[in-house]
Order: C-alpha cells, then sequence, then structure tokens
C-alpha cells in the first residue's frame, strides 16, 4: 500500500501516468515507508516515526548513488523537522508534505523557544541533589536521574505549588503516588534511588532498569569521564525533540569544551541508530552552529553506516567509540 502511494504520488507530481508501461517509475521497500526511483532522482516515502526517517532517507538515497533526493512525509510537525534538520547536510534532500495526492514543499521549522522552570520549580533542586540524583532541565522540565535513567520529575500544578514527583516514567509515579502518597518527598526519593540504582550497575542481572534509557546512561558514563572522548567540562543538554516517555528513543545530547576552548556537542547513541546523525547535528544548529560535533557510540555500534552519515553532513562529525563495558565505572569512580 505504501509503495503504491508513494508511486502515485511522485506520477502526479511529475505529471506522469502512474499507469502506463513507459512511465519509468521503481518503487521500492524501505523500512517504516516506501521508495521511488525516477531516473537519477529518489523519493521516500516516511510513514512510520517520520521524524526519525531523515538518516535511513539518506543512507538508502546515497546507497542508490540519486543525484537528488526528495523526502515525503504526511505530518506537518515531522516535515518541517525533517526540512530543519535536511539543511545541515552537504546535499540537503528537498522535503515535502503530501495533503491528498498533492506535494508541497515544506520550510524548515524553527526551533521551538526555550522553556525556562518555574522559580518553584528551582526550589525544589536541593531536595534532589540532597537525594543523590543528577539534575537535568529539557524543555522547561526539572528531572532527577540515576546513571541518566529518570527517577523523578518536578512538577507544577494550576495553583503554582510545585511538587518532586517521584517514580521511572509517569506511570510509576502515578502508581508510587497512589501506594505511598503518605510517604514524605526524601523517604520517597531516598527509595527509589536505592532500588534504581541496585539494578542499574554493569553487573546487575538483566532487569527493565537495566536495559532502559541506554543513551541517557552512555551520557551519564562520557560526562562522568569525558576524558573518553576528548573533552572537558561536559554537561548536558537538552534534545530538540521532547522526551515525553523513558521508553522515548533518541540520542541523549552533552555540550562541553574541547582542548583548544572550542564548543563541542555531543550526541551518545547505543546500537545501530540511523537517527543519531541528524539529532546530533539539529542540537549543534540549536546550541552552536559552530561548534565540533561529536558522535559517541559503544565500540560493539561503532558500524561504517554511522560514519557515512556523520561524512555527509556539511560539516562533518567525528565519531568516537567508547571502548569495553562503557556501563562500568572507572577507577575513580571505583569506591
Amino acid at each position: 500500500m505504501l509503495a503504491a502511494k508513494a508511486r502515485v504520488l511522485v506520477a502526479d507530481h511529475l505529471g506522469i501516468d502512474p499507469s502506463a508501461d513507459d512511465a519509468g517509475l521503481r518503487p521500492g521497500t524501505f523500512p517504516g515507508g516506501a521508495t521511488v526511483r525516477a531516473g537519477s532522482a529518489g523519493w521516500v516515502l516516511l510513514d512510520e516515526h517520520p521524524e526519525r526517517g531523515l538518516g535511513r532517507a539518506l543512507i538508502w538515497g546515497d546507497r542508490e548513488g540519486v543525484d537528488q533526493l526528495d523526502v515525503v512525509a504526511d505530518d506537518l510537525a515531522a516535515a518541517g523537522l525533517l526540512a530543519r534538520r535536511a539543511t545541515a547536510f552537504a546535499h540537503p534532500p528537498r522535503v515535502w508534505r503530501s495533503e491528498g495526492r498533492v506535494l508541497v514543499p515544506v520550510e524548515p521549522a524553527p526551533f521551538p523557544a526555550p522553556v525556562e522552570p518555574p522559580s518553584v520549580a528551582r526550589e525544589l533542586i536541593g531536595l534532589l541533589l540532597d537525594a543523590g540524583v543528577e539534575v537535568t532541565v529539557e524543555h522547561g522540565e526539572i528531572r532527577g536521574e540515576i546513571r541518566g535513567l529518570e527517577v523523578a520529575r518536578v512538577a507544577v500544578d494550576d495553583d503554582g505549588v510545585a511538587r518532586v514527583e517521584v517514580g521511572v516514567g509517569r506511570h510509576d509515579r502515578e502508581a508510587f503516588a497512589m501506594v505511598h502518597g503518605d510517604l514524605p518527598t526524601p523517604e520517597a526519593l531516598a527509595s527509589v534511588v536505592d532500588s534504581v540504582d541496585s539494578w542499574r550497575r554493569h553487573d546487575a542481572e538483566t532487569h527493565a532498569l537495566h536495559r532502559l534509557a541506554p543513551e541517557g546512561w552512555l551520557r551519564w558514563r562520557v560526562m562522568s569521564d569525558p576524558s573518553l572522548v576528548g573533552i572537558h567540562d561536559l554537561r548536558p543538554a537538552e534534545p530538540t525533540i521532547r522526551r515525553d516517555s523513558v521508553k522515548d528513543v533518541g540520542a541523549s545530547i552533552a555540550v562541553g569544551l574541547d582542548p583548544d576552548g572550542r564548543t563541542v556537542v555531543v550526541a551518545c547513541s547505543v546500537g545501530i541508530d540511523l537517527d543519531v546523525v541528524p539529532a546530533g547535528a539539529d542540537a549543534r544548529l540549536a546550541l552552536d552552529p559552530q561548534a565540533r560535533l561529536v558522535i559517541v557510540v559503544p565500540e560493539r555500534d561503532d558500524h561504517p553506516v554511522t560514519r557515512r552519515l556523520a561524512a555527509l553532513l556539511a560539516d562533518p562529525a567525528e565519531v568516537v567509540a567508547v571502548p569495553g563495558d562503557w556501563r562500568a565505572p572507572t577507577e575513580s569512580e571505583t569506591p
């Protein structure tokens, strides 16, 4: 169905009868979408998670050797994001949105305006720090994390009252409040921190808390020892796409300085993630377009496809592979 849709969209756009034997259109399969070759041009229709599909489309176009790559998405917000991310590449694909059977060119979406947490929320940061969690701020939300996994969040109700909600993710926070609603916040935090800390270790047995948010764990590792990637003064930074769930997959971003004092944007990813380069490039555009971009992956995930995407950027990114068991503490962190 997606291949047929892509063929019709491209044919109508080019003024070709898609049913003609000499149409010259060659549809193809594509993970989460469909492709169409039209001579030396290539079209990719993104259907599943289109906001994360630019890397997949670029690799397909690169392997196919197309002269012009066009990317199509139905969702306007996703298309605007794709158009903005496309500008970071040396040969940016054109991005279109389908409106019925008509393809409409899409302009790059602006970055969302920065959101500062309200002062009443910032007053609770000390409570999080006292509990031994790492504090991050993303899109105006203050979160407490254990090795990159969210265990608490500061919420502000409609009356302007701030409180710390405890738990791993929204559903866990709601369940914890129902069962332990009368427990003082410091005790509630200590309980969750102890539980998560026991599983969020390199030598822990297989458990959901060990597997969740691996990108955040990798970011925590390189922030704990920035020399792993040749950087110092590394701190967390927010991604350009808001994360609503601990199960959301996406690069974890950090920013710091290299030995020469140049700003470095770091994008951490675990597994073969074709979105890490577009996501990292987008974060660089938001934070400092002149910064170096470093893609950090575990050694076992250092795949040529990631390095190829990094090389396709107008300002190519570096790929740094963290060797060995990247979850294990460094000597300076070992008790």
